[in-house]
């Protein structure tokens, strides 16, 4: 007796559940599983059954659940990571939230950019705005890479504001692995930005 094959339904379904909580998703990360039609239809259907929710045009998440406070908003990269398989685009975070990636502030942002080499344009998912500013192909270099967020970091808090407590915290987060690429990635950085990292890059003693 053959057996039946998973429905369209099922295997969204258990894609988006094995993803897990706080998945960012577009009908694109589907369209191996069947037409843009029957895609979209099931997507509407989990939508009604409040298994995910829509968060802009051709944007979900499964949303994660806090016993305090509620359903909560999904996080910027998440939703940046779903707009790159979305639009087809690249980002790279900027000014305050590259700050706040790499732990030189504690606060996040209300107002998140990101650099693209797509069109710019504001997203305003509840109370977050996300800005994608168009920039140059030098500032696209490094996207989604650790040098690409420590250019734009240094960037946002510009060489006076550098000091030795940020240089710490900027040394913890590179990892044996960061080292090599950064060091390729230097000379898409201004110069003073790149005298800064090449310490921070060479090998402990």
């Amino acid at each position: 007796m053959l057996q039946k094959s998973p429905s369209i339904d099922s295997k969204v379904r258990s894609r988006i559940y094995g993803h897990g909580k706080g998945w960012v998703f577009t009908p694109k990360h589907f369209q191996d599983l069947g037409s843009s039609a029957a895609i979209d239809s099931t997507l509407r259907r989990l939508k009604a059954a409040g298994t995910m929710r829509q968060l802009a045009r051709g944007l979900y998440d499964y949303p994660a659940l806090d016993p305090v406070l509620g359903t909560v908003a999904p996080s910027a990269d998440a939703i940046a990571r779903a707009l790159v398989v979305r639009d087809a685009i690249r980002l790279q975070p900027s000014g305050a939230y590259a700050a706040n990636e790499l732990g030189l502030s504690d606060q996040v942002p209300s107002r998140i950019v990101f650099l693209t080499d797509g069109p710019a344009r504001k997203i305003k998912i509840g109370k977050r705005e996300i800005h994608l500013q168009h920039t140059t192909p030098r500032n696209m270099a490094t996207a989604g890479r650790k040098s690409g967020t420590l250019i734009q970091a240094l960037r946002h808090l510009g060489q006076d504001q550098v000091d030795e407590n940020v240089l710490a915290i900027l040394r913890r987060q590179i990892t044996d692995s960061d080292r090599p690429i950064i060091q390729r990635d230097l000379h898409h950085a201004p110069a003073w930005i790149a005298d800064l990292l090449r310490p921070l890059i060479a090998p402990p003693h």
